[in-house]
């Protein structure tokens, strides 16, 4: 669906103006356009430049649908289809998770900083917070390569924490109780190796893993789409997620094994409804891969996730929200037949819009963090990061990430938002433009699964007269279509994306998109009240010398069974463990656990515990499944 105002809600797409009449200032950054205002009936009210209209014709605008429907669409919070949110007293209940992003440098200087924002989110003498920490890794790490190889020279610790062996995660943890704290973990191409090496310090604190709580981004299919940080091929990377949705199931059962991330998309250039269409499409490609290697539904996806975008168009985000809840629990009831109440659940974070973020006036940047937490929370997110105001410079300084945590902090205390759940529900406008959310997000989700194939399943085409709740995206789906795989194929999603990009660009050159400091509103000889954080070039020569002095303390023999194991489980043949691992096979023995013979979780914690980096780990992988040199760009 291209970025194009005014589709309908009910009966289709509706007529544009022509591009001439539309006001600029009514379109939304999606595209949206809106109306003046929005009333409980078909009428709405015509612009007051119409000349040829004839008010006893019938309204081109068609009654909202959820409003129509209010027992189907719009029960209380807590009810199917979650609109409304996804527990009957909102925040009441629970506040969301302050989870703010940190990583840079050195596993140490990371520490430190994670114990700083642990300290500053202590609620004051009653003690209790709500607060989990998400670890950024630097560009290395990212792309599964060690500190000292050579294409990591100049990156290492400089827009993230550099994370080598299992050493480094020890030091990156030191002192914090990670089975209270949750821990989130935000790297994808080599997500499997750094949560081996994470279970493998767990078990080396002696911490069992069934007390581990947080959240591995492990989102592979938005790497192709947007921020091209893949090692292997689409078909093997969606392979390793199934791994560790797998492995999660049965071994850590309060762990979020993927967090299907439409951020990156968004930051990409992508329209809301294309953020909200791609994540929910890629989170479905997830559950059709678990259901064909025999995984029950009810089993893995209640701990499925999502990571959302939070722009500064207000209220579409908030619709955004309440539209993405709607439709998940819709797909998964119409197309997997889940049974679970929480496998319907469509559970979020959100972080404030980086790309939002300007460079010039950077004070600006707290004030605009501070209405997109706004609309997440309104949206009803269970987890926030707000972004720190200097984060277009370098990265943040703990004057800036304090801000940052404080504006959640006054959000969450002081503002009322927190007494009722989904307080602006019923609302005309919040309704109709939820519904238009809704329409344009299905429509595109039903567009990706036509480029798969359901096995002899024919999809039938929508009826322009049938209402959202039926829309054949909701229809009962069999097998594993690859829609996403072959959209990915084709270039289909970085095109798209591209498209909404340079529009939104042409609107900013135009002067029809306002950015304050940027082309409205800016200042001659301006200077910058703020400090920049820079990383020395000695945390890379440090990073090395360790690594160095680790790989040379090391048993080598047991690296390199370790590295012959992964081999084999990549193969589907037989593993023998070096070390115990509970719940999974003794020292000496084969794999015990009921997991597929592919998956390669077990053989990467014992490769952990053997001394192998996270590089070699990550290079054993792509011996067997290759490495992706990209596909069609447009």
């Amino acid at each position: 669906m291209a970025n194009h105002p005014g589709s309908s809600l009910s009966s289709g797409p509706r007529t544009a103006p022509p591009a001439e009449t539309i006001d600029p200032q009514a379109v939304t950054i999606s595209g949206v356009v809106l109306e003046p205002s929005y009333g409980p009936t078909s009428q709405a009210p015509l612009p007051s430049d119409a000349k040829a209209a004839d008010a006893n014709e019938p309204s081109p605008f068609p009654p909202t649908d959820s409003l129509a429907n209010l027992d189907r669409d719009l029960p209380p919070p807590g009810q199917f289809p979650n609109t409304r949110g996804l527990f009957p007293a909102g925040y009441r209940t629970r506040l969301w998770t302050m989870r703010q992003f940190a990583g840079f440098g050195s596993a140490d200087d990371t520490n430190r900083r994670f114990k700083y924002l642990l300290e500053q989110a202590r609620f004051g003498q009653a003690g209790g917070s709500n607060t989990g920490l998400s670890t950024a890794f630097d560009l290395p790490t990212l792309m599964g390569r060690d500190s000292d190889d050579e294409l990591s020279t100049g990156e290492v610790g400089k827009c993230g924490v550099a994370i080598d062996t299992i050493e480094d995660m020890h030091r990156l943890y030191d002192g914090i109780p990670v089975d209270k704290v949750t821990v989130s973990q935000t790297i994808n191409g080599p997500a499997a190796v750094i949560w081996a090496l994470y279970l493998a310090h767990a078990l080396q604190r002696g911490i069992s893993w069934s007390t581990l709580g947080g959240t591995l981004q492990n989102d592979i299919l938005k790497e192709f789409h947007s921020q091209n940080e893949f090692i292997y091929p689409p078909e093997p990377s969606v392979k390793l997620v199934v791994d560790t949705i797998e492995f999660q199931s049965a071994l850590v059962p309060k762990w979020n094994s993927v967090s299907i991330s439409g951020y990156h998309i968004r930051e990409a250039g992508s329209t809301a409804v294309q953020e909200l269409a791609f994540t929910l499409r890629d989170g479905l490609e997830y559950v059709e891969a678990c259901l064909e290697r025999g995984l029950p539904i009810d089993d893995f996806a209640p701990r499925l996730s999502f990571f959302f975008n939070s722009h500064n168009e207000f209220f579409e985000e908030i619709c955004k929200l309440r539209a993405a809840r709607r439709i998940w629990a819709r797909c998964m009831k119409g197309r997997y037949g889940a049974k679970n109440e929480r496998s319907l659940y469509m559970k979020t974070h959100v972080q404030t819009a980086g790309c939002s973020l300007t460079e010039q006036q950077p004070l600006n940047n707290i004030v605009r963090v501070a209405y997109q937490a706004m609309a997440a929370v309104l949206g009803g997110c269970q987890s926030l990061h707000t972004d720190s105001m200097d984060e277009t410079l370098g990265l943040p300084t703990e004057q800036a990430v304090t801000v940052a945590l404080r504006t959640q902090q006054i959000l969450a205390y002081e503002t009322g938002v927190t007494r009722t759940a989904d307080p602006l529900g019923g609302s005309w406008f919040i309704e109709n433009l939820t519904d238009t959310i809704e329409a344009g997000a299905i429509d595109l989700i039903d567009e990706i699964d036509r480029m798969g194939k359901y096995g002899s399943q024919t999809q039938r085409p929508r009826s322009a007269s049938e209402g959202l709740a039926s829309h054949p995206g909701y229809d009962p789906r069999t097998g594993y279509a690859r829609g996403v795989v072959n959209g990915i194929n084709r270039g289909y999603f970085r095109r798209a994306i591209a498209e909404a990009s340079y529009r939104f660009s042409e609107e900013c050159e135009a002067g029809d998109r306002l950015i304050v400091g940027v082309n409205a509103f800016r200042e001659e000889n301006e200077s910058r009240p703020i400090d920049i954080l820079v990383i020395p070039h000695d945390v890379e020569v440090q990073q090395c010398d360790r690594l160095a002095k680790f790989k040379k303390q090391r048993d080598k023999g047991k690296v390199t069974k370790a590295i012959e194991n992964i081999h084999a489980a990549c193969q589907g043949r037989p593993v023998t463990l070096q070390h115990d691992l509970p719940g999974i096979g003794k020292a000496g023995g084969r794999v015990e656990a009921k997991l597929h013979a592919t998956n390669v979780m077990p053989a990467l914690i014992d490769a952990g515990l053997a001394g192998a980096t996270m590089g070699e780990m990550t290079q054993a992988m792509a011996d067997i499944y290759g490495r992706y040199t990209g596909g069609p760009e447009w």
